[in-house]
């Protein structure tokens, strides 16, 4: 799927930015996975995970009763 989106002319983000910043909110609202995030702005997962802090968005997604179990399962 494609977006078109007119942006205003003096904005000074980069195309990588706003790529970044689309992906990494759409993987904060969990309708995408890191692999998919990776894909959108062309990193590794491994990279696009390392980058989400930069745009104020954490790479743990995990609800807390479901880290609970987790620990209790390890």
């Amino acid at each position: 799927m494609g977006l078109l989106v007119e942006l205003p002319a003096d904005l000074t983000a980069t195309e990588f930015d706003l790529k970044m910043m689309f992906a990494s909110k759409l993987y904060d609202e969990g309708l995408i996975t890191t692999g998919q995030g990776a894909k959108m702005v062309d990193l590794s997962r491994r990279s696009f995970i390392e980058l989400l802090g930069k745009y104020g968005v954490s790479a743990f997604q995990t609800e807390e009763d479901e880290l609970l179990e987790d620990v209790a399962n390890a």
